[in-house]
């Protein structure tokens, strides 16, 4: 059946897109399937040749077809992390011999096949056959473990008539990009001297130029710059670097928080901008930090999993909901460095930009003196909280009583006889692998339940980091005020590509969707035009 199929290529990913499209509609319509599961097994790669898209060279544990479905099965179930795709392996040894894997890898080899092995290329097509089984199954009324994003960020249905092609998108997209920059990039500016041969745009422009580049380091990149730029004069790699490295991390924020003031008043002028209503705030982390780390224990400071690796870590804000979703604001989180803090500093900014309605958080930030300070700002929030003695012992007697939903007021202690009020609401998970009190989360909001609906936004600052950490430059410098600077340049050029997308929709069609026209590259390279390459 695989290899009959028309739209089927031996070499082309976008190929194994349509056909595991193909595919999936026979499945889940015409056989007794009640799960996702079954199918990653069956998904067809026989005739797949992964070698393009394996970046190890020499021989490894682990077969490229069999990585690309365990990744296919991490991606149908949402999980953000490798571990609970470890856990899922161990536990399912059927599913293992049904994809040929004799042993269970560990967190860390996963880690590295997604990250060093696989492509970007084939990351894409990993998320594109993810989404496509999960819809076609939903459609089926097959059991699904996540909500499916409904338009696809990369396809959009060739049949609509109404879509603008390719070309007008494109030209339209080089004019927007063309004010956008002018308006933004001013706002960045280095500690130079005067009478300097080097103009100081020449140094965003390879900044941009390595974003444009997967894991593109600033002495290679400087090097390849001299040929792709229009500019008389280009910085060295090693000059780059130092002049970022003289700015402080402050500077760098106020610098980042003024762009952004920029680009909102750009996009402001259009009616389908929402400057009011939800953000989220998380913190991600850079690839694990395999080097010594003596001297710099408070800035590498370990990874959100519990584990005994190693990172840099940061934070942000975003505008998500019905907004276009431009990170606010960025810092580095340092050890010692408390939640609340960080809460606070963002929020800070994001309420000095855009009128806040509605903060959304994971569990790492369900402290009753967050919760406080927020209601205390006018706040809504919504925050899962993690499980204690009493809310397992609630979700016991929920699950006896067979209650999928429940809610009650929560009195939390802040200390002093002084109590923050909130909402517990205990919601059952659909199709949850377990069978005890884990089948159920726990919600805190100060806004009953109506707001938990909007808690699903919150995977959108989590889609953005897999974006925004694609646009930054390769380093392996240890200096805290470097690395930082490459995140927040990075969340610059994601939020530019977002808003030039949103002024080339309203342009083109008079309305905006979720589902950028505009790909993240074309936005790169037409900034990397405008501000002096190519």
């Amino acid at each position: 059946m695989y290899e009959s199929s028309p739209l089927f290529d031996r070499s082309s990913l976008p190929a194994l897109e349509s056909d595991v499209r193909l595919v999936a509609e026979t499945w889940f319509q015409h056989d007794d399937h009640d799960a996702v599961d079954p199918f990653v097994h069956a998904v067809p790669l026989a005739y797949v040749q992964f070698d393009a898209h394996d970046r190890y060279a020499g021989s490894t544990s682990y077969e490229m077809e069999t990585l690309f479905r365990l990744f296919l099965l991490k991606e149908c179930h949402g999980w953000d992390h490798e571990t609970a795709l470890v856990e899922y392996l161990t536990k399912h040894p059927d599913f293992c011999e049904q994809i040929g894997l004799d042993s269970v890898p560990n967190q860390s080899t996963l880690w590295r096949s997604w990250h060093k092995r696989f492509t970007a290329e084939l990351q894409d097509t990993v998320e594109t056959a993810a989404r496509t089984i999960l819809i076609k199954a939903q459609n089926a009324g097959v059991t699904v473990p996540r909500e499916p994003e409904r338009q696809s960020p990369r396809h959009h249905d060739e049949n609509e008539e109404s879509d603008p092609d390719d070309q007008t998108v494109l030209e339209q997209a080089e004019t927007v990009t063309e004010h956008v920059s002018r308006v933004v990039f001013p706002a960045f500016s280095l500690n130079r001297g005067e009478g300097c041969e080097i103009h100081e745009n020449a140094y965003w422009d390879l900044q941009t130029y390595l974003g444009l580049r997967e894991n593109l380091a600033a002495n290679e990149g400087a090097r390849s710059f001299i040929h792709e730029s229009n500019r008389d004069r280009t910085p060295l790699g090693h000059a780059h670097r130092e002049h970022v490295r003289d700015l402080p991390i402050e500077q760098i924020r106020e610098m980042y928080r003024q762009a952004v003031s920029r680009l909102l008043d750009r996009v402001a002028d259009t009616e389908e901008f929402f400057r009011a209503g939800i953000v989220a705030i998380d913190i991600t982390e850079s690839d694990p930090f395999t080097g010594d780390r003596a001297g710099y224990e408070d800035e590498i400071i370990g990874t959100k999993e519990n584990t005994d690796e190693y990172a840099y870590q940061w934070a942000s804000v975003q505008l998500v909901g019905n907004a276009v979703p431009i990170v606010l604001d960025a810092r580095p989180v340092r050890k010692g460095d408390t939640r609340k803090e960080i809460v606070e500093d963002l929020l800070d900014s994001a309420e000095a930009l855009v009128h806040v309605d509605n903060v959304l958080m994971d569990r790492e930030f369900d402290s009753q003196h967050i919760l406080e300070m927020l209601s205390q700002r006018g706040l809504s929030y919504v925050v899962p909280k993690r499980m204690q003695t009493s809310e397992k012992a609630q979700a016991k007697r929920l699950l006896k009583k067979g209650k999928d939903r429940y809610e009650t007021d929560r009195k939390l202690h802040l200390g002093d006889n002084e109590w923050h009020s909130t909402t517990l609401i205990y919601r059952r998970k659909e199709n949850s692998e377990h069978t005890d009190h884990q089948q159920y989360s726990v919600f805190m909001t100060n806004r009953k339940s109506g707001l938990l609906s909007e808690y699903g936004y919150r995977w959108e600052i989590e889609s953005g980091y897999k974006s925004i950490k694609r646009f930054m430059g390769a380093t392996t410098s240890k200096h805290f005020g470097l690395r930082f600077f490459y995140f927040a340049f990075a969340c610059l050029l994601y939020s530019i590509w977002r808003a030039v997308d949103l002024l080339v929709q309203v342009q083109l069609t008079g309305e905006y969707d979720h589902s950028p026209i505009v790909t993240a590259d074309n936005t790169l390279t037409l900034v990397k035009k405008e501000t002096g390459i190519g």
